[in-house]
């Protein structure tokens, strides 16, 4: 496999709210993100059911409306987005398998956890993204497996406790 990432400086990435014209190319981001960047901690048919081919873009927007959504692109190419509740859950946070290790999903991050001013935050993180949240303080609460469509898959509740006082 030879490799395609592309370098780029902090700079060059711009970040930007979500529109709902961008949930077809987030979609497609997803499903080869999940497809390629995943495929070394889950089997296939974990990677289809968390990924299907099919998404139903209608809910995918309404979910992604429904949050405080951003996007992360460079050039005008999307390059990652994310997505955080406002109780503080971070519901996805994906970049493209082109872009990995580059910063860009610290950048989303760092957005999503300042948008929404909690004193926690969780995220269900998947085994490729655990080590990821712990280098941003996120502690695991528990492994769990969760079943979708008759399949288990394996991730972690993990928590970030701010401390106000000393911010």
């Amino acid at each position: 496999m030879k490799n395609t990432q592309v370098s780029y400086t902090n700079s060059n990435v711009k970040i930007r709210k979500y529109k709902k014209s961008d949930c077809k190319k987030l979609s497609d981001l997803f499903y080869d993100t999940v497809h390629s960047v995943n495929a070394k901690d889950y089997t296939q048919k974990q990677l289809d059911v968390w990924a299907p081919v099919n998404i139903n873009l209608q809910n995918w927007n309404k979910s992604l409306e429904a949050n405080y959504t951003i996007v992360a692109t460079i050039d005008n190419i999307i390059v990652g987005f994310g997505d955080i509740e406002g109780t503080g859950y971070l519901n996805r946070l994906y970049v493209h398998k082109d872009y990995q290790r580059q910063g860009i999903a610290t950048r989303i991050c760092d957005e999503l956890e300042k948008a929404i001013d909690q004193h926690t935050y969780e995220v269900h993180a998947s085994i490729s993204a655990k080590s990821f949240f712990e280098k941003r303080g996120y502690k695991i609460i528990k492994k769990q497996n969760v079943e979708k469509s008759g399949v288990l898959l394996t991730n972690y509740i993990m928590r970030k406790i701010i401390n106000k006082c000393l911010k």
